[in-house]
């Protein structure tokens, strides 16, 4: 039996996305800009290169931080 949705944690707040959604999927989903943000997944640093294959998973805990250029 699939749920509808999987819930995760994003910045310490819940929410909701399909089954086999992919981590920028997800990010566009929530309004963020894949190419502008970094990542903590589970507790671990998550190098682009993976994001394309990381399906969101039920409780998955995620940090995302926007980058900021300039100096």
């Amino acid at each position: 039996m699939t749920s509808a949705s999987v819930t995760l944690t994003v910045n310490g707040e819940t929410q909701t996305c399909p089954p086999q959604t992919s981590l920028p999927q997800f990010l566009t989903l929530i309004g963020m800009n894949p190419r502008l943000v970094a990542v903590e997944y589970n507790g671990e640093i998550l190098h682009r290169q993976f994001w394309e294959q990381t399906l969101i998973q039920e409780g998955d805990r995620l940090e995302v931080v926007t980058i900021v250029g300039g100096g």
